[in-house]
């Protein structure tokens, strides 16, 4: 043990296999904080908030002795340095960032002219099986008149990209907000409309963003419509009255995110609650301590995340072009880190 506390020390990199359970090409590298490009520049404080706010909910005895002490911590860079060790996770997949953010529609609480789209809430005879399909739900509007609706909208493109994020805040006209999250869904694969404008040859795949299939759908309202039910799955919502408006939406530790600061992860691989420092490259680099708060059903592999950019039209314009290279390395904590060591090494 002595041994292995002095390699840590010495900034000693020790690649290994993962422990029991890991895929059998996922491979650990313990590194140290000089290793992380960018790392003595960040906001540590700023992410310990962040971490503070999740860190209670992890059960395990390790993580909750962390969270007590996070809790009076004058420097949070030490903290990290002192209770952590950085592990790269890799599994042969190459690394790729991409973003999500919390629409904000406006709408009404009645039905309209204006506001004619309706969010609804779970009817009460799904139950697990297969659903009607999106273009049932709004062209032959199986559900019109059962009470399910939560709120009307406007615009019914900003309404199908608040069934792809899973939740997002309604703008009232009075000033006043309402919140939805993900309730349950149809039970339909989900289809990519990107994906199929790049198969009818209208974008390349490079060029394909939700601002640009917005656009596209706005300038071909009868085309549009048809490209919108070409996904089947269909989202039911719920009203989220927990979180004042200002915070952000909830993740998939039923806490706030933080926009820049909070990813979604694959749990399998990275614990969720952990620190992880993300290296992305791209048009806008960036380097900062990040938390893992959330989950996404695209979401799979050690070097992926999804970085939550905000909410509105302005955080969903910089989400959707957000699809970078980098590398993500997790925060684990030391004793977690050194069990990736067999007997023998170090």
């Amino acid at each position: 043990m002595i041994r292995r506390a002095l390699a840590f020390a010495l900034g000693a990199v020790l690649t290994v296999s993962g422990p029991a359970g890991a895929q059998e090409n996922t491979t650990y590298t313990v590194l140290s904080f000089d290793e992380l490009k960018g790392w003595e520049f960040d906001d540590h404080s700023a992410a310990l908030e962040v971490f503070k706010e999740t860190c209670t909910d992890m059960r395990d005895p390790d993580w909750l002795s962390l969270c007590a002490l996070a809790t009076n911590q004058k420097n949070a860079r030490t903290f990290f340095e002192l209770f952590f060790r950085p592990v790269l996770i890799e599994d042969g997949e190459p690394a790729l960032f991409t973003g999500y953010f919390e629409p904000e529609l406006h709408g009404s609480r009645e039905k309209t002219d204006k506001y004619r789209y309706p969010i609804y809430s779970k009817p009460a005879d799904l139950n697990g099986q297969l659903y009607y399909t999106r273009r049932q739900i709004e062209e032959d509007g199986v559900l019109a008149g059962k009470g399910l609706e939560i709120a009307w909208v406007d615009d019914p493109v900003a309404l199908f990209f608040l069934h792809v994020q899973g939740s997002g805040r309604v703008k009232f006209e009075d000033g006043s907000y309402l919140r939805v999250g993900y309730a349950d869904k149809n039970g339909h694969d989900y289809k990519s409309i990107g994906q199929e404008l790049v198969r009818r040859g209208i974008y390349n795949v490079h060029q394909v963003s939700a601002q640009v299939i917005s656009n596209w759908v706005k300038r071909n309202p009868q085309d549009g419509q048809e490209l919108l039910w070409h996904n089947p799955s269909f989202v039911f919502f719920r009203e989220v009255t927990q979180v004042p408006p200002e915070r952000g939406p909830l993740g998939a530790m039923n806490r706030s995110i933080t926009a820049m600061r909070s990813i979604a992860v694959d749990p399998s691989i990275v614990k969720l609650g952990s620190p992880v420092w993300i290296e992305k490259a791209g048009a806008t680099p960036m380097r900062r301590l990040m938390i893992a708060q959330d989950t996404g059903s695209a979401i799979k592999g050690a070097q992926r995340a999804d970085i939550f950019f905000g909410t509105g039209t302005r955080a969903g314009v910089t989400a959707g072009k957000a699809r970078d290279p980098g590398r993500m390395v997790v925060l684990m904590p030391i004793q977690r880190a050194y069990a990736l060591i067999p007997e023998g090494r170090g």
